[in-house]
């Protein structure tokens, strides 16, 4: 009988007493028995500490790192991926709820690709349904190349789960762009990202998601981080430069596409408008395949690109 890979869960902590007990005790009650899981803790100042401890002497397979000082999520995370022992890894937030079977239908579906993913339903601060599926709100596919990643992504680190090797070849993290974003651009240099069209976590919703899916949640406003617009332009020129260069050169069609888009966000000239825009037009398909649009409205997106930087 072939023995089954051991995964990696891979959670990162920071003030998340809340909801951290539920996330855990689904992730102890996965069907999948090859499973050990890393906690890195980024200084958190509530009680999540404590209750990571307990959980930590109650199960074996379970190790918890607390960062001497705050990395930010992004980091956080990369550190806990480069302690896991497993072929394949899985990301977990806080604050969501795992299906039982979630580890399980993923691993059975991963094939050759290095990166699988699934369907999300949507849950408010007292585990209650929303009614509303991730899948309602984005696009939601396999993926097979990496132009679907230049301006957006709809694979949430939540439901993914990677291969080891993917993570080497991704190293080290942009700052920028978000890891599971980062991850899935790389993942299609080799292998299409797969989607498996079934619904494996409860994704909370809640004022504080480092990124949720409403913009308003219980009729609060979601709070994040105001940038300005010179702040936002510099964000986006440094995630086309950064996904440029990374896109191999073997990949001629795909590289030829990034370095002409990150060449015409430098400047807002007419004839870099121009080109973008026709670019966007010539291989719309691939660029807003993560955008949950009718053909008009990705037409009207791409005419935008004439004014405006994405």
């Amino acid at each position: 009988m072939k023995q089954l890979p051991l995964v990696s869960v891979v959670l990162a902590t920071y003030n998340g007493e809340r909801f951290l007990k539920t996330q855990l005790d689904s992730i102890v009650q996965q069907t999948y028995p090859q499973l050990e899981v890393i906690v890195v803790d980024d200084r958190s100042t509530d009680a999540t500490h404590d209750i990571l401890q307990h959980y930590a002497a109650r199960y074996p397979y379970f190790s918890l790192v607390v960062n001497e000082t705050n990395l930010g999520y992004i980091r956080n995370f990369e550190k806990g991926m480069l302690l896991a022992n497993g072929d394949l890894i899985a990301l977990s937030d806080q604050d969501d709820i795992w299906h039982p079977e979630k580890i399980r239908i993923l691993v059975e579906a991963m094939g050759d690709s290095d990166v699988v993913f699934g369907d999300s339903r949507l849950i408010d601060d007292n585990d209650q349904p929303l009614g509303i599926n991730f899948s309602d709100i984005r696009q939601l596919q396999s993926f097979d190349s990496c132009l679907s990643f230049l301006i957006g992504n709809t694979v949430s680190g939540h439901n993914m789960l990677i291969t080891k090797s993917l993570l080497q070849r991704s190293l080290p993290f942009p700052l920028h762009i978000p890891h599971d974003h980062w991850l899935c651009f790389v993942a299609t240099f080799r292998q299409p990202v797969k989607f498996v069209p079934q619904l494996l976590v409860d994704y909370r919703q809640h004022a504080t998601n480092v990124y949720g899916i409403l913009p308003v949640v219980n009729g609060v406003k979601r709070t994040r981080a105001q940038k300005s617009a010179e702040q936002r332009l510099h964000a986006i020129r440094e995630r086309a430069q950064a996904l440029t260069d990374k896109c191999p050169a073997e990949l001629t069609r795909e590289k030829k596409v990034l370095t002409r888009l990150n060449r015409t966000y430098k400047s807002f000239s007419i004839p870099n408008n121009f080109v973008r825009m026709m670019t966007f037009f010539r291989y719309r398909d691939e660029l807003l395949a993560t955008k949950k649009r009718s053909a008009l409205r990705k037409w009207l997106f791409c005419f935008k690109m004439f004014v405006k930087i994405k």
